[in-house]
């Protein structure tokens, strides 16, 4: 598996609710505003430390589409059918492609919260990276948050262990990660 394997993945994918696209800069304005509601529950994502404006959006969605066209991330931004409303951005990193695994990290309008868009969206992608060739989709959290340990296991995801002491949080103190795990089907 190599860079070539994500730089030939679709831009774009569809669930039965779901339009999920490859970052664009005309995602931005969707992408802040989004961001911006959704802040009271970003105390564990450092971007997420202070209000984030369309410009910062924009540079944002830029960088994922740079990222996105050299093959080093999978990145997509998830719109719902019914509205055209943002959804959530979902993003495939830390990427090992000898080992044919990745990080997958996801960010959503808290205002869209509790109907499974979510979950379907980034349940979506995992099967993407297992038709790419991805052997294993790993996910980690701070150990404090609640609501992304929750959603990991709705998933399917295993809990594989405790990161102690791994990175440092928002506020630069060392925290506890969780990992978690889900192998290509078949293994």
């Amino acid at each position: 598996m190599n860079s070539i394997d994500l730089k030939t993945a679709p831009n774009t994918l569809h669930t039965a609710r779901l339009r999920l696209e490859a970052p664009r800069p005309d995602h931005a304005a969707a992408f802040a505003d989004g961001v911006a509601a959704t802040m009271p529950a970003l105390a564990y994502v450092a971007w997420g430390l202070r209000s984030r404006d369309v410009e910062w959006a924009r540079r944002f969605c830029e960088d994922d589409a740079r990222s996105v066209a050299a093959g080093e991330d999978l990145v997509f931004h998830v719109f719902e059918n019914a509205d055209a409303g943002w959804v959530g951005r979902i993003d495939l990193h830390t990427i090992d492609f000898k080992a044919a695994r990745g990080e997958i990290g996801y960010v959503g309008d808290l205002r869209r919260a509790g109907r499974g868009l979510m979950r379907e969206a980034v349940l979506a992608v995992i099967d993407l990276c297992f038709a790419q060739g991805f052997e294993r989709v790993e996910a980690m959290s701070d150990a404090r948050n609640a609501r992304a340990l929750h959603f990991a296991e709705a998933l399917g995801m295993q809990r594989e262990g405790l990161l102690r002491r791994h990175e440092r949080d928002p506020q630069g103190e060392l925290c506890d990660m969780v990992l978690y795990s889900m192998l290509k089907p078949g293994l």
